[in-house]
This record gives structure tokens, sequence and C-alpha cells, in this order.
């Protein structure tokens, strides 16, 4: 199957989602409560990914499923969905615009890897009035506008986005970021999703996330490289499942791994 084909159904999922999480967003009907990891998990987070699950399930029985709330589920065809319902919750837990649903389709490895392969994905912020995607060998967009990530050399006029560099969310390699940040013209605290969508946009040249989760990653990881970036996680492998993600322009990926080394 073509890798765009997959992303009408990305589109049609997205939709159904956004339409949970608005109603949602700034509700106090949230049910808001901490995961073991500390991280949160509202009624929205699980509703958006019931609802993307129950629709995949009339219109592809034969996917999989890996999501961030309930898990895995197999499909015949060994292709899967992979979906965070809400990334940021915290975000959206307090009010603030910048979450989304993340969603990717994970087909099986390629002859010659030993990874599944993300051949699509889409990133919709609907509080933004944003969307991402991009398939395989087709580019990246944000709606009609094709991306770019920047030209940008030279650290020293680098802009770098980070999310928490300190307190509760500090993994060890958090403290390896302010030697990074310290060589850069500029440095912005988005975290999350969207400062690797910057980054695919050309808005900035390298975004750290020490710790996160495959659903984290998956759709991230496709829209990036389409952008002409790269993604891999601190020590340079490119999965979604080493627990950590470096995005980049590609020029400046070189120093930013050698931070974290």
């Amino acid at each position: 199957m073509n890798p765009a084909d997959w992303l009408p159904v990305l589109f049609d999922l997205a939709d159904r989602a956004d339409a949970v999480s608005t109603r949602y967003f700034l509700s106090e009907d949230l049910h808001i409560e901490a995961k073991p990891d500390k991280s949160l998990v509202t009624k929205a987070d699980l509703e958006v990914e019931t609802t993307v699950r129950d629709a995949l399930a009339k219109s592809h029985p034969e996917l999989g499923v890996f999501g961030e709330e309930h898990g895995q589920s197999e499909g015949s065809s060994g292709i899967r969905l992979i979906i965070d319902p809400i990334d940021a919750t915290a975000n959206f837990a307090r009010g603030i615009p910048v979450f989304a649903t993340l969603l990717a389709i994970e087909a099986p490895a390629p002859e010659g890897s030993d990874e599944r392969q993300i051949v699509a994905g889409l990133v919709s912020a609907p509080a933004l009035h944003r969307r991402w995607h991009a398939a395989r060998d087709h580019g990246a967009w944000c709606g009609e506008r094709r991306l770019r990530v920047s030209g940008v050399a030279k650290i020293e006029d680098a802009q770098i986005f980070h999310g928490s560099i300190a307190g509760g969310e500090a993994v060890p390699n958090t403290a390896k970021i302010p030697g990074l940040l310290a060589q850069s013209w500029r440095q912005r605290g988005f975290g999350d999703f969207y400062q690797h969508m910057l980054l695919a946009e050309g808005c900035g040249e390298i975004a750290l996330d020490p710790i996160v989760a495959p659903w984290d990653i998956a759709p991230l990881q496709v829209i990036v490289e389409e952008a002409g970036g790269k993604a891999t996680t601190v020590n340079g492998k490119r999965s979604i499942y080493g627990g950590s993600l470096i995005s980049s322009n590609g020029a400046l990926h070189p120093i930013a791994l050698g931070a974290f080394s």
C-alpha cells in the first residue's frame, strides 16, 4: 500500500479525536489522575483513544493498535496504528492550548531491517488550529504548506527547543541539556510534540526530549525526516523504541548528539 494512502484514514481519525478533546478542553469534567510515573491522565485521554479505536475497528478491522492508554491489540495485517490520544496532557489539564493527538501507521520491518517502520504520521493540535502530516517519500506538510527544516549550520546561530530541564520531570540526561543550550543563539522551552513540529517548519535547529515513549515519537519521526531533518535517540539510533528523541535540521545533529555522549 502506498504510504500516502494512509493519510485519509489518519485525517478521519484526527477529526474524531479533535471533536472529543475540544469538548473537554477547559471543561470542569476532566477527572484528572496521576499515573505511577507521575504523568497525568484525564477522562479526555481515555475517551479520545476509545473513540479512535472504535472507529478503526469498523473501517480497518485488520489493523492492530498500540496506544498509550489502552495498550496493544493485534490485527491480522501486521500493520498497526500507534496513538497518543493527548500529547502534553499536563498542558491540556491546565488549560494550555498546546496539546495534540498523535497518530502513526507502523508497517512490518522492510527487508534488511530488524525494526518496524513508520510509514505515515499526523499530529493534530485543535486548539492551535494546526495539523502536520507526512507519508514516506511524499514530503511533510502543515495544511497545504510543504515543510523544510532550516539551513542553519552553526550552533552559535541555532535556536534550540527543549522541555523541562529541572524538577520533577528531570532524568539523568537532563543535566546535559544546559551545556548544549549555552552554545546556541536562542532557546525556547516548548517541549512535547510542538518543538519537533516547529523544527520541521524550519523555526529552530534542534529539539530535545531525553525521555519519551514510542507513541510520543512515532508521527514526529516521519514528519521531521520528510521535512529533511533527522530524528534519533540521544545515542544516535533511529528508533521510536529507544526512549528518547533528538530531532534536528541534520546539519547540527552531530553537535546535539555530542552533548549527550
